[in-house]
């Protein structure tokens, strides 16, 4: 289906701040400053449908690395569906990504829809809802500038491919609606977790750490710096020790995900304990 006056563009940082309210108001939920990093992710990655001069669609294809990319923030304005807008959408911002393995956490609505492009089921993300108790760990601390590459090699080894340009604007120091803390034993940095200022709750994601208890010890420390409102962690389906964890404690889950790929799936490490986000992975 051709619709006259269709017009797919990256999107300006402006853009994309308006494409995050679209996603508030379908009740997903965003960060407060989502935008600037996503956007530092690959500032061409980021795809806005127009037909005339109205925004009516919208798509993130973010290439992380030289084989590495990630689907998210598809969304077509209601009054706007239903002519072919998204559809062509899709198949043009997929084209950015080449040759690339992509990735995906799909709705369950749309998986079929997924699988005729070419996307297979791996597994599932399960937002998880609550409170922890809080407390804090002399092992604990934040992260600052000169620690970023060893938390990229971190995130590297767990999720199974690089993506710096993402993390050096995720993980940046000194962000007023974000902050990483990073856990040290034997004065080693082994894991850490970013929290940030969702519209309602904080979000902790990435998670990485070496096991249970020590990703518990992170999240309980967020929880000390986070004392208002619920915590908001998605995790891997087959992370099922922190999921009894947390779900123990009387977390919910509000809602899954179909993980999903398109050509090689990459390999994580016991590391991956929590995503950093459903829109960028």
């Amino acid at each position: 289906m051709t619709v006259p006056g269709l017009d797919i563009a990256p999107m300006s940082l402006a853009d994309l701040d308006m494409v995050l309210d679209w996603a508030a108001a379908e009740g997903w939920n965003p960060g407060l400053d989502d935008a600037r990093a996503f956007h530092a992710a690959d500032d061409r990655g980021f795809f806005l449908a127009r037909v005339g001069s109205e925004p009516v669609a919208a798509i993130s294809v973010v290439n992380h690395d030289a084989g590495n990319a990630f689907l998210g923030l598809y969304l077509c304005r209601p009054d706007w569906r239903g002519q072919g807008i998204g559809l062509a959408t899709w198949i043009h911002a997929l084209e950015h990504a080449g040759t690339r393995s992509v990735g995906l956490d799909g709705v369950a609505a749309q998986e079929a829809n997924y699988a005729k492009s070419g996307f297979v089921r791996t597994g599932a993300s399960l937002r998880h809802e609550g409170f922890w108790p809080a407390a804090r760990s002399p092992e604990v601390r934040a992260a600052d500038a000169a620690d970023m590459p060893r938390l990229i090699e971190l995130d590297a080894a767990a999720g199974g491919f690089g993506r710096p340009a993402f993390l050096n604007a995720w993980l940046a120091p000194d962000q007023p609606e974000r902050s990483t803390r990073l856990l040290q034993k034997d004065g080693e940095i082994v894991g850490f977790a970013t929290w940030r200022t969702y519209r309602d709750g904080t979000k902790i994601g990435p998670v990485i750490a070496p096991s249970t208890a020590t990703a518990l010890e992170l999240i309980a420390d967020i929880a000390a710096e986070r004392p208002n409102g619920p915590l908001i962690v998605d995790l891997p389906e087959a992370n099922t020790a922190l999921r009894r964890a947390l779900e123990g404690a009387g977390f919910t889950v509000p809602f899954a995900t179909a993980r999903m790929y398109r050509g090689t799936v990459p390999q994580t490490g016991p590391g991956l304990q929590a995503i950093a986000t459903m829109e960028l992975g």
